[in-house]
C-alpha cells in the first residue's frame, strides 16, 4: 500500500463537539467543531498557516510566534494555534504586516542556527527550512558567530550516545515539541528544557546523555522535532527517502501501523503511521528502530539439508530441499502411520501463511496434529472467554480506554510488553482514571511520573484465582453488583450456582489473605473501586453512579495451572458489574506477539478449524472438505506437548515448524530437546538458524515482515495489511514456501497472491466473510467479526446488546493451589516476563542495537533474599528447580517481594526455560511458566546447561561454516 511521504499536519489535534461554528478565513467560509483552533480551521479551509512549535499530535503551545493571524474587531496578532474558532469570526492569515512579523521571527531563529542546509541530514525534510522559504527570509542582519561578536550555540557538543538517533543542540530552536511529545504522547517525562532565556536547551536529565537518561527511545521526540536537532542515524547514513509503503509492525500484539520510508528496496526509516488505528502515530523502540535484523548477516538465505544433526549442513536448491522434506514425511507416514507427523504454525507469520500451514497438516498430512505458540501463552483466554461469552477475543479497541474511569491491570506489564498501548493507558491515568494493579512485582505502572496505582495487590505467584474470587465475594456480599444487568444479560441458572459458591466464607478476602499474601482490606478496597469508582464505595454509590471499569490482562494470568480459571474469574467480575458491552469497559487480553490472535483465528489448534469451529462439527468440516477436495479427520490431533511425549515413545517422528523456536520458548527445555533428537525429520522454516534448527534436518529460509504481503490481527481483533517493501532475500515469501511443500506432498495449492488466500479464508469463515485486501486497504483496517451482519469495518465493541453465546455464563472458580510448591529444598518462587527493549526469544531484537539497553537476562531478587544467601548485585547465581538448573547474574531490587525471583527470557544462553517444569493449565495445556519452585545460590562457574549450550552451539556453528565452504566437484 503506497503512501505519500508527508501527511497533512493540521497543527493542533482534532476536537470532538456536538456543536459546529462557522467562520471566514481569508474569505473562505468553513465550519468546524466547537473548540477547534484557528490553525486547524485554516487547514480545513485550504490555508496553511506558518508554524514551528505546533503539530497535530500535540496540544497547542503558542511559543514560536509564526502562526500569528489578524481577526476583525480584535487588537493585536493572536497565535492561531491557541485561539479557538468562534462563530462569525473573520480571520486573515496573509497580510503585509503578518509577513513582516513572521519574517522578523524567522530571522531571530536563523541568527543562531547553522547555515549548513546542503550537508544537513534533514535537508528536504526540515520545517525550519520550509518556514524560511514561506516567510521570504533571504538575509540575516544579526551577528552569527564570533567574528560578529554575537553569542551563539553553534559549537555545542552533539550527543550521539543513543544508537538510533543523534541530538545536536546547535540546531535546537527550543520549540518544546520534543519535550511535549515525551510528556503527552509517550508519558515518560524524560526530557526537559534546562537553562533560562538564551541558555535554554533540551536536556535528557541532570547532565545525562540520552542513553543514560530515562528516555525509552520511542522516537516520539525525533518524530516531533522540526529540525535536525533530533535525527535518525539511518537518515544520516542513507539520506532522505523517495517513497513510502504502509505496513504493520511485526513485534507485539498492539499492531502499530508504520510507513516504511524507502530508497528503492532500501529501508531508510520506519515512521509511525498517523492513521494507524492501533497506534495513531506513536511507536516504541522496537517498531520504530529495531528493524535492522531483516538484513542482518546472520540471515540464512539458502535452503540446507542433512541426514543427521551431527552432519554438516549442505546448501541445496529450493527444489531439492522441498523434495527431500516431502519424501521424508511420506516415508515416515508410510512406515509409522498417518499420525506420525505434524506441524507448528507461527504467531509471527501472517494470517495467510498460518492458514496454509494448518491446511497442509489437515489436508496433506491427513491428520490434525497442528499447534501454535498461541497455546503456550493465551489458550486459556480462548477457553475461558469462550465458555463465558461465546467468543475468545478481546471485547474493546485500544482507544476505548479513553472512556475508562477505573483500569484494572492484572498479570500484565503494558509499558514494557505493549508500550504503545501502555502510553495510551498512562495518558488516561494522568487525566484522572483510577488504577488497580495485581502483580507480584512492582511494575512501572505502580508508580511512575504523574501516575500512581491506587491499589497494588502484590500477590504470591499462582494465586490470581484466589484474589479475583475474593474481589467478587466482596462485590456480592456488599451489594455492589449490577443486578439489572445480570438479570437482563446473564444466564440465571449459572448465576444462581455461582452466587451460592462465591458467597461462601471460604471465598472471602479474609479467608484468601493467607493464600495470596494480600491483606483482606486491600482486596476489599480494590473490589469497591472497580465496582463503584471509590475505594470506600457503597451500594448507595452504585445507585447514583456506576463507573466504566476495564480489565487488561496478560501472560501473568494465563500461564498458570489455573490460567483458564483466572480468565473465567475475570469474565465473572466484568459481567457482575455490568462492565461489558460499551466503550470504556470490557475484558482485554494483551496478546504477546504480533499475530497471536490471528494464529488462533486461523485454526492452529488440533481441535479447531479456522473461525473456532470444532473439527468434529460435520457441517463445518464439510465446507472445508468441499473447498479443499479432501476428507478431513474428525478427531482432534496432538498438542505440542503430546507430540513431544509421542516422539520420546517413538510414535511421532516428523515435524514441520514454521517461524517458531520451541527449544527456547517452550517449558522444560531438556524434555523438548530429548523429543526433537528422537525425531527423524524436522523441517524448520525461519530467517535465522535458531535453537530449534540445531535439531533440524531441513532448513527452509524464511522471510521477514518487510519481505511479504498479507495481514496481521492484533489484540483488538483488528486485521491490518502487511505490505512487501523489499524482495525476499531467499527468493520466496513464507507462504510461497508452504505452497511448494504442499504441492510436493500431493496437495495442490495454486495461489498467485496472498489476497487469494484471504478470499478463501473469508469464504470458509463466517466471522471473516467481509474481509478482503481491498476493504482493508480502503478503510485502513477492519475488525472481526466482519460480515454482512456488521458495519463495513467490522465490530469495534463486542457484546453490546447480547453476548455471542446469547446469555452470559457465570463459571465457578474454585481456587486450587498449584502443584508447584515451595519446599525446604526449593524455597523461592521463580517467575518470568519481558522487558521493553527485547522481544520474546530475542531472535530479532538481539540482532539490533537494542542490546545497548539489555545485553543479558538477569535474575531479580529482593534484598532480603539476597542478603540471606550472601548475594550482592552483579553476582553470578545458580537457579535450580526440579526440572534443571542455569546460571544468571543477579539484580538485587525491591521491585520483587521476598520469596519471589524473576527473570526475562530473551537470550538462549540464559536457559530460563531449562528450569520451568511440565506443569500446565488444566483446560488447555498452557505451560505454567509463572510459578516454579527454585533455590538460588551464589556460584563461580557456568551451569551444566550453559556448558552444554556453549558446546552444542560451537558444534552447530562449525557445521554451518562447513556448509558454506565450496567442495570439489563430485565430493
Amino acid at each position: 500500500m503506497l503512501d505519500h511521504l508527508k501527511h497533512t499536519d493540521y497543527g493542533t489535534p482534532r476536537r470532538e463537539a456536538e456543536r459546529e461554528v462557522t467562520l471566514e478565513i481569508d474569505g473562505v467560509s468553513v465550519s468546524v467543531p466547537e473548540g477547534t483552533s484557528l490553525m486547524r480551521a485554516a487547514v480545513d479551509a485550504g490555508v496553511q498557516v506558518p508554524k514551528l512549535c505546533a503539530t497535530d499530535s500535540l496540544e497547542p503551545f503558542g511559543s514560536c510566534r509564526l502562526c500569528l493571524v489578524e481577526i476583525d474587531g480584535r487588537k493585536g496578532f493572536p497565535a492561531s494555534c491557541t485561539t479557538p474558532a468562534e462563530a462569525g469570526m473573520k480571520v486573515r492569515t496573509q497580510t503585509p504586516k503578518l509577513q513582516e512579523l513572521r519574517k522578523g521571527v524567522m530571522e531571530l531563529y536563523i541568527s543562531d542556527h547553522p547555515l549548513d542546509c546542503l550537508t544537513c541530514a534533514a535537508n528536504g525534510d526540515c520545517e525550519l527550512q520550509d518556514m524560511a522559504g514561506v516567510t521570504g527570509l533571504r538575509a540575516v542582519r544579526y551577528g552569527v558567530g564570533d567574528q560578529h561578536g554575537g553569542a551563539h550555540h553553534l559549537n555545542s557538543k552533539k550527543d550521539e550516545s543513543n544508537p538510533y538517533f543523534t541530538y545536536d543542540p546547535s540546531k535546537c530552536i527550543v520549540c518544546n515539541r520534543c519535550v511535549r511529545a515525551c510528556e503527552e504522547t509517550q508519558g515518560t517525562f524524560a526530557l526537559t528544557i534546562s537553562g533560562r532565556g538564551f541558555d535554554s536547551r533540551v536536556s535528557a536529565g541532570m547532565g545525562e546523555s540520552f542513553l543514560d537518561s530515562e528516555c525509552v527511545s520511542c522516537g516520539a521526540c525525533v518524530q516531533a522535532c522540526p529540525t535536525a536537532t533530533l535525527q535518525e542515524k539511518s537518515i544520516i547514513q542513507f539520506g532522505q527517502s523517495e517513497h513510502s509503503v504502509i505496513t504493520t509492525c511485526a513485534y507485539c500484539g498492539v499492531g502499530c501501523g508504520f510507513k516504511a520510508e524507502m530508497k528503492g528496496s532500501q529501508v531508510v526509516r520506519m515512521v509511525p503511521w498517523k492513521d494507524g488505528k492501533a497506534n495513531e502515530g506513536h511507536s516504541c523502540v522496537k517498531g520504530r528502530f529495531a528493524w535492522g535484523y531483516a538484513t542482518h548477516k546472520d540471515r540464512i538465505t539458502k535452503p540446507m539439508i542433512r541426514a543427521k544433526i551431527t552432519d554438516p549442513w549442505r546448501e541445496v536448491s529450493w527444489d531439492e530441499a522441498i523434495g527431500y522434506a516431502a519424501s521424508e514425511f511420506k516415508r515416515i507416514q508410510a512406515k509409522h502411520g498417518r499420525e506420525s507427523v505434524g506441524g507448528i504454525t507461527s504467531s509471527r507469520c501472517t494470517n495467510e501463511e498460518t492458514y496454509l500451514v494448518q491446511k497442509l497438516v489437515r489436508a496433506a498430512f491427513g491428520n490434525n496434529n497442528v499447534d501454535t505458540c498461541a497455546r503456550v501463552c493465551h489458550s486459556p483466554t480462548g477457553y475461558g472467554l469462550g465458555q463465558a461469552y461465546g467468543t475468545s477475543a478481546g471485547t474493546q479497541t485500544f482507544k476505548s480506554i479513553e472512556k475508562s474511569d477505573v483500569v484494572l491491570v492484572i498479570g500484565a506489564n503494558p509499558t514494557d510488553a505493549h508500550p504503545v498501548f501502555g502510553s495510551r493507558m498512562k495518558k488516561r491515568l494522568r487525566q484522572g482514571a483510577s488504577l488497580i494493579v495485581i502483580d507480584p512485582r512492582v511494575i512501572d505502572l505502580v508508580k511512575s511520573p504523574h501516575i500512581r496505582a491506587e491499589h497494588h495487590l502484590q500477590l504470591r505467584p499462582g494465586t490470581n484465582v484466589a484474589v479475583l474470587t475474593a474481589m467478587a465475594h466482596t462485590i456480592v456480599t456488599e451489594g455492589l453488583w449490577d443486578e439489572a444487568y445480570v438479570a437482563a444479560r446473564c444466564d440465571a441458572q449459572s448465576f444462581s450456582e455461582w452466587l451460592e459458591f462465591v458467597r461462601q466464607p471460604e471465598s472471602s478476602p479474609e479467608a484468601m489473605e493467607s493464600v495470596c499474601g494480600v491483606p483482606a482490606a486491600t482486596i476489599r478496597a480494590a473490589a469497591r473501586l472497580y465496582s463503584t469508582g471509590k475505594s470506600e464505595g457503597t451500594a448507595a454509590d452504585v445507585a447514583t453512579h456506576r463507573p466504566n471499569s476495564a480489565i487488561y490482562y496478560g501472560l501473568g494470568v494465563t500461564e498458570h495451572a489455573q490460567g483458564a480459571t483466572s480468565v473465567m474469574a475475570i469474565a465473572n467480575l466484568a459481567m457482575l458489574t455490568g462492565n461489558i458491552g460499551r466503550e470504556g469497559v470490557g475484558v482485554n487480553p494483551l496478546r504477546g506477539q504480533n499475530n497471536v490472535q490471528g494464529s488462533c483465528d486461523m485454526g492452529s489448534f488440533p481441535h479447531e478449524l479456522p473461525g473456532y469451529r470444532h473439527i468434529s462439527d460435520s457441517t463445518a468440516r464439510a465446507e472445508f472438505e468441499a473447498a479443499w477436495g479432501v476428507t478431513l479427520d474428525p478427531e482432534p490431533g496432538l498438542r505440542l506437548p503430546n507430540m513431544f511425549d509421542a516422539a520420546v515413545s517413538g510414535s511421532f517422528l516428523g515435524l514441520y515448524c514454521e517461524g517458531e523456536d520451541i527449544v527456547q520458548s517452550d517449558p522444560d527445555t531438556q524434555h523438548v530437546a530429548e523429543a526433537l533428537m528422537a525425531m527423524e525429520c524436522i523441517v524448520v522454516q525461519d530467517i535465522f538458524l535458531n535453537e530449534t534448527a540445531k535439531y533440524a534436518h531441513v532448513f527452509l529460509p524464511g522471510s521477514s515482515f518487510l519481505e511479504k504481503d498479507g495481514t496481521f490481527t492484533n489484540a483488538e481483533r483488528r486485521i491490518s495489511r502487511v505490505t512487501r517493501v523489499m524482495p525476499p532475500l531467499a527468493g520466496y515469501a513464507d507462504w510461497e514456501v508452504t505452497v511448494k511443500l504442499a504441492n510436493a506432498l500431493g496437495l495442490p495449492m495454486n495461489y498467485a497472491h496472498p489476497s487469494e488466500i484471504m478470499d478463501e479464508i473469508a469464504a470458509l469463515t463466517p466471522t471473516f466473510r467481509g474481509v478482503s485486501f481491498e476493504r482493508i486497504e480502503r478503510l485502513g483496517s477492519v475488525q472481526w467479526p466482519c460480515n454482512d451482519d456488521t458495519p463495513e469495518a467490522g465490530v469495534d465493541t463486542m457484546h453490546v446488546d447480547r453476548f455471542v453465546r446469547g446469555k452470559g455464563r457465570f463459571l465457578i472458580t474454585k481456587y486450587v493451589p498449584t502443584d508447584e510448591k515451595v519446599t525446604r529444598k526449593y524455597p523461592l518462587l521463580f517467575t518470568t516476563g519481558r522487558i521493553l527493549s527485547q522481544y520474546n526469544v530475542g531472535a530479532q531484537t538481539r540482532r539490533t542495537e537494542n542490546n545497548a539497553w539489555h545485553a543479558e537476562d538477569r535474575l531479580e531478587i529482593h534484598p532480603v533474599d539476597a542478603e540471606d544467601r550472601g548475594i550482592v548485585d552483579g553476582d553470578w547465581v545458580g537457579i535450580e528447580s526440579r526440572a534443571g538448573s542455569t546460571v544468571l547474574r543477579a539484580l538485587v531490587t525491591e521491585r520483587m517481594q521476598p520469596g519471589v525471583v524473576y527473570t526475562t527470557f530473551h537470550f538462549p544462553e540464559s536457559g530460563a526455560n531449562v528450569i520451568t517444569t511440565d506443569s500446565s493449565d488444566w483446560a488447555t495445556n498452557c505451560p505454567e511458566y509463572k510459578v516454579t519452585a527454585v533455590q538460588v545460590m551464589p556460584v563461580t562457574q557456568p551451569s551444566e546447561w550453559q556448558r552444554e549450550y556453549s558446546r552444542f552451539t560451537q558444534i552447530q556453528e562449525e557445521l554451518l561454516e562447513r556448509a558454506r565452504v565450496p567442495t570439489a566437484a563430485g565430493e
